[in-house]
């Protein structure tokens, strides 16, 4: 259970960081914590995508990880961030993300960010 509030909270920063740096990943809402709860759903729809459907694309685009040397998974980084995105519209979320291109730049943001925050917060394994 530990692990799993760990990673939420690392998605949710990392995405911040994206909504943060990129204009075209928006996040609004009225008031401050409207917005952090925002956050955190959309973390919790991030980490169930990336949960559920990322290990079946990257299956299915293995031939293409062999062959771009694992350079697409900017790309799929990039789908999964905006299927977050689509089904953050569809559940009334407050979060969306604007274009491919960026929703690559805004994954290799979530991915860099996330990775340094699971490196500086505690996990289950001690």
């Amino acid at each position: 259970m530990k692990n799993f509030v760990v990673k939420t909270i690392a998605n949710a920063a990392a995405l911040a960081v994206a909504v943060w740096l990129l204009d075209k990943i928006t996040l609004t809402g009225d008031s401050t914590g409207k917005k952090t709860l925002t956050l955190i759903v959309v973390a919790l729809l991030f980490g169930l995508v990336n949960f559920l459907v990322k290990p079946i694309v990257k299956v299915l685009t293995f031939p293409l990880f062999i062959l771009t040397l694992g350079l697409i998974t900017l790309v799929v980084n990039a789908l999964m961030l905006l299927l977050t995105s689509w089904l953050a519209d569809k559940f009334d979320l407050s979060f969306h993300v604007d274009g491919f291109w960026t929703a690559v730049l805004g994954g290799l943001i979530i991915s860099i960010v996330s990775w340094a925050m699971n490196v500086v917060l505690p996990d289950d394994k001690d």
